[in-house]
């Protein structure tokens, strides 16, 4: 039985090596073994072959879920980007950490001195770490800057806005142990140059234990792509779709092909996923590095595009800044040769704050004391998972609204509320209502009395727009 543990000892991770444990014959898991942990951006639910997806093409993610575990019932930190990231690196839910909103450089979107991350657990153990493409949570000589919350390499985009631009004048580079920023050749497409970091990386690092978190920017708007890669047109170089036009609009470029130019942005995403794989199995580390894939919030309705076009939210309801299933319910793939069973699959509901947890149990530490995560080894071994419905919590205040979420087993609550409203509150069965489309809280009293109680426990002010009960915090 898995357990939500807040202290694991290092004696313990030899029992989970073991090949009745792991259901993989002769399975043991080696010390100190690499992780690549890949990070979309706006990626949907539907957005991948083995996720149902009928018209982009993504065959090395396919592959990658044939030869190792597909999650069906797996959730983002958040809604956005800047709090997702924050869950995953602190292994806190957002009713308790610092980053609870997109906002910019300010302060109430970094990471503080006190914010322990799962990359510090990483280089504190003996591990080289890098990471390529978007922080999010911290600007150059903060607290929340790259190279003060674990990190040894790193090329990317620092703030949210910036990297909505894939033809950048300027990039922000570790250099000597310190953010600087450095100029970008014109015409270099940032996530080109971000895979040829992630190789370089990867080679050099190859005889060292090392994380390797890869927040990569693609699909998110703006929907830009170099020629050589735009797929999804016809010899005259029209796109196979019905397309309207987009204009552009704030930070996000005009594009005259948006539909075919973001199909071609995931199918690009999904080969390069196939390099990084490729690239492992030459040098011999395949059967020594967990390969991570996941998104950090649903599909977006951005730069042209619709999350409808291609039902990147699959069977939900909702999307990116909303806490329906669509907006929060991500593809989760992780591959491991001769230590994850191919081809495996589990239903049982994990969120993007079980990470750390787990990464310490996969290195052999302590876990700290007060993550909202559990360990899921046991899990991706094949082994046992944990047996009582746990509560899942979001929260995020956005446009003067403060919504939260729980889940817990089939249900499914929201709530909502402004400082000129009540509560409004939206209770689901998903065993019954998958879509989110029957509200059943008047006939559930007792589920939402339950649902809200743990909604105000597991809301901790830190730096929120309202409290609890929806008054505005000055």
């Amino acid at each position: 039985m898995k357990k939500n543990l807040t202290m694991t000892s290092l004696a313990i991770v030899p029992m989970l090596c073991q090949a009745g444990d792991a259901g993989v014959k002769g399975a043991t898991v080696p010390s100190k073994p690499n992780v690549i942990f890949i990070l979309a951006d706006d990626l949907g639910y539907g957005d991948l072959g083995c996720y149902g997806q009928q018209t982009i093409r993504t065959p090395c993610l396919d592959r990658m879920a044939k030869e190792g575990m597909k999650f069906n019932d797996f959730y983002a930190g958040s809604t956005v980007s800047a709090p997702s990231r924050c869950v995953l690196m602190t292994g806190l839910h957002t009713g308790h950490c610092g980053v609870r909103m997109n906002a910019g450089p300010s302060k109430d979107a970094m990471l503080w001195k006190e914010d322990y991350t799962m990359a510090e657990m990483f280089k504190e153990n003996g591990y080289v770490t890098g990471m390529y493409g978007k922080w999010g949570l911290g600007s150059k000589n903060s607290q929340g800057a790259p190279e003060k919350k674990g990190f040894d390499n790193f090329l990317g985009y620092l703030s949210q806005s910036k990297a909505h631009k894939y033809y950048p004048d300027s990039l922000v580079e570790i250099i000597n142990g310190k953010s600087v920023d450095i100029n970008i050749p014109e015409g270099t497409y940032s996530h080109d140059l971000f895979m040829k970091k992630t190789l370089e990386f990867i080679r050099n690092n190859k005889d060292n234990p090392f994380f390797l978190y890869l927040p990569f920017t693609i699909p998110h708007a703006g929907m830009e792509i170099p020629n050589e890669d735009l797929k999804y047109v016809d010899e005259d170089g029209n796109s196979i779709f019905e397309e309207t036009p987009f204009a552009g609009k704030a930070n996000y470029v005009p594009q005259d092909k948006p539909k075919a130019v973001y199909a071609s942005m995931v199918t690009k995403l999904d080969k390069d996923v196939g390099r990084i794989l490729d690239e492992l199995a030459e040098l011999g580390l395949e059967e020594n590095t967990l390969v991570i894939f996941t998104s950090d919030n649903g599909p977006h309705m951005e730069g042209g595009i619709h999350y409808e076009d291609f039902d990147s939210n699959g069977p939900f309801s909702g999307f990116k800044r909303s806490l329906h299933e669509g907006g929060i319910r991500e593809p989760f793939i992780a591959r491991w040769p001769s230590v994850i069973p191919a081809g495996t699959e589990t239903d049982k509901p994990y969120v993007l704050y079980d990470m750390f947890p787990t990464m310490c149990r996969l290195v052999g530490v302590s876990v700290p004391q007060g993550l909202d995560g559990i360990d899921l080894m046991s899990a991706l071994m094949g082994g046992a998972e944990y047996e009582k419905d746990r509560m899942l919590y979001w929260e995020i205040s956005q446009k003067g609204i403060y919504m939260q979420a729980v889940r817990w087993g089939k249900w499914k609550m929201i709530r909502s509320v402004t400082a000129e409203t009540d509560p409004d509150i939206e209770l689901y069965d998903l065993s019954k209502d998958i879509s989110e489309s029957t509200n059943v809280a008047r006939t559930n009293p007792e589920v939402v009395s339950r649902l809200a109680a743990f909604m105000k426990k597991n809301s901790k002010p830190a730096r929120p727009a309202f409290d609890w009960q929806g008054k505005f915090i000055k």
